[in-house]
């Protein structure tokens, strides 16, 4: 069950410290408070673990402090889409605001190498628009003589160049808990030009340690990757592991499950997906075409693989895109033969604004339907 309270509430309120009482009594039930802070007020939910099945809902809901009671209907606790549940599902994150009814495109680089080649791609978005990328200090690879990504070296000159191209939101992938103290303490030194949202990735899905970090702290966002050996439910269930934390700001990345049926692209596409998790959670939805498709392949009409694979999320709904830019591809140190060319970004952010065009019309139509039916 969830206690949605009224916008506010102080924990000092004596409508609030009543409502506390009362629950405190209640037996073999466990509650869990969690702010959820917006733009322009706090909101304070109420998580009540145990077995709830028999607790009087109107009770509850007579209570000075309450706004709306909530009873979970799915096993995703918090950011499941429960019945008559009407939270808002969006949040801002540095000017950012990031939902289901939302379009953020972050391009960038797969792996941080050169100071100069993150001040090219920054440079291009600053000048098409944009205020998101993806730039990767931490990289885990499947061979331990791989690149692993230059670390919290690299970390001053981007946070800097963030801030002067007005890039207000990195995507940043982590696999240590401290890695993102390292985060913190980079930005804080830098004077917090900019904002980063941890990206956990496929191979850390299941890493419930990190996953307990991230979700412990609430300075970042977290956009986090399905796992590519692992079901939908399961990688679904690692993104209440960040929210049964109290961070509950959390993106879920489609990215493509490992499969020989997706040859000859790196993995199968599986963004027919993008609305069944926004069917089943609040949470924005991300795709990863790059990851997904593996390489700059086109076919004969000349349209790149992964734009293809870009407008297919799009087209159905997904909230954000994750994809792989470089100034110079064959000399990338992470995954060079799927990076887009900087001269393709236009391109593909024209293509990413048609394909969202089209969604946006299906929507209409869907809604002229069931108005007239």
């Amino acid at each position: 069950m969830i206690i949605i309270l009224h916008p506010d509430t102080g924990k000092n309120d004596a409508a609030y410290r009543k409502l506390m009482q009362h629950l405190g009594g209640l037996k073999g039930i466990t509650v869990r408070a969690h702010d959820v802070v917006g733009a322009q007020q706090t909101l304070t939910e109420l998580y009540l673990i145990g077995d709830t099945a028999l607790l009087n809902a109107e009770e509850i809901q007579s209570f000075e402090a309450v706004e709306r009671v909530v009873r979970v209907s799915r096993e995703y606790r918090i950011l499941g889409r429960h019945k008559d549940d009407h939270r808002p599902s969006q949040f801002t994150y540095n000017g950012v605001t990031f939902g289901q009814d939302r379009l953020n495109v972050f391009a960038g680089l797969c792996a941080v190498d050169t100071r100069a080649h993150v001040e090219v791609m920054m440079k291009a978005l600053h000048e098409h628009g944009q205020v998101c990328t993806r730039m990767g200090a931490y990289k885990p690879r499947t061979s331990p003589y791989s690149f692993q990504g230059h670390g919290k070296s690299c970390l001053p000159y981007v946070f800097e160049l963030a801030g002067r191209y007005g890039i207000g939101v990195i995507s940043m992938e982590v696999t240590h808990e401290a890695h993102i103290e390292e985060i913190r303490q980079a930005l804080d030194d830098a004077g917090n030009p900019t904002g980063v949202m941890l990206q956990i990735g496929t191979r850390n899905v299941q890493n419930f340690e990190l996953l307990k970090s991230a979700g412990r702290q609430t300075d970042f966002p977290v956009v986090l990757k399905r796992g590519f050996g692992i079901t939908l439910e399961e990688s679904l269930n690692a993104a209440e592991y960040l929210a049964s934390e109290g961070n509950s700001r959390v993106v879920f990345c489609l990215r493509g499950v490992k499969s020989h049926f997706g040859d000859p692209h790196r993995n199968l596409v599986d963004f027919v997906h993008v609305p069944v998790v926004k069917s089943l959670t609040r949470m924005p939805v991300c795709v990863d075409p790059s990851h997904s498709v593996g390489s700059r392949h086109s076919g004969p009409d000349h349209i790149p693989d992964i734009f293809h694979a870009t407008a297919q999320g799009v087209i159905a709904g997904a909230n954000m895109v994750l994809v792989d830019f470089h100034p110079d591809p064959p000399r990338a140190l992470v995954d060079g033969p799927q990076a887009l060319r900087m001269e393709e970004l236009p391109w593909f952010l024209e293509d990413v604004r048609i394909a969202r065009e089209a969604y946006e019309k299906r929507c209409k139509v869907q809604a002229q339907v069931m108005s007239d039916s």
